[in-house]
């Protein structure tokens, strides 16, 4: 066991002892990666705070649950994942309810990063356009290919907190992310 899966686990008994400050230091330490990890499925910043505090406060309302027997990241993911889809579930029936989102808009899902000296306006917008071709990829994927390839490529997980994560086993997760990267290889074939 890792020296950092033992902190967590000394943290989250410090919680289930009834110390908050622990908790405060989890979500110290978490808080940006479940951001990021949320980002993937949710393009509005002010979006991604809310849900983000969601996560965190069922994660806290749940604790007494956690058994240890994964990784409190591991935990903490599954229920962002899950809190993200209803999010996403709720947002697309509200959407059919009154027929569209203004806060929804397609330079929401990308921030344009500044310019430096050696890029040229082309190579900005290429860039703009293939982040914008490989998101539209990986949000249509299915839910299973998306959130394989997201924690192997964006949250660096290794193959075998993959599959602790997704409840699966190691050769499943090998499979989804070898079929996620075939779709976003033919993705960026067709957009070029």
């Amino acid at each position: 066991m890792s020296e950092k899966t033992n902190i967590d686990k000394a943290l989250v008994k410090r919680c289930q002892g009834g110390d908050d400050r622990a908790y405060e230091l989890l979500v110290r330490k978490y808080q940006f990666r479940i951001a990021r990890l949320l980002s993937r499925y949710i393009s509005i910043e002010t979006e991604i705070e809310d849900v983000s505090q969601e996560v965190f406060i069922k994660a806290y309302k749940a604790l007494g649950n956690f058994r240890g027997d994964s990784e409190f990241y591991t935990w903490l993911y599954r229920i962002a994942v899950n809190t993200a889809k209803n999010h996403l579930s709720y947002k697309s029936r509200r959407k059919a309810e009154y027929g569209f989102d203004p806060q929804d808009t397609e330079d929401s899902v990308y921030e344009l990063s500044k310019m430096t000296d050696n890029q040229t306006p082309e190579a900005v917008i290429a860039g703009k356009e293939l982040h914008r071709c490989l998101t539209r990829a990986i949000g249509n994927m299915p839910d299973d290919l998306k959130e394989a390839i997201i924690l192997r490529e964006f949250d660096g997980l290794s193959y075998d907190q993959i599959a602790q994560a997704m409840q699966c086993p190691v050769g499943t997760v090998r499979s989804r992310i070898f079929r996620a990267r075939e779709i976003l290889d033919t993705a960026i074939k067709g957009s070029g």
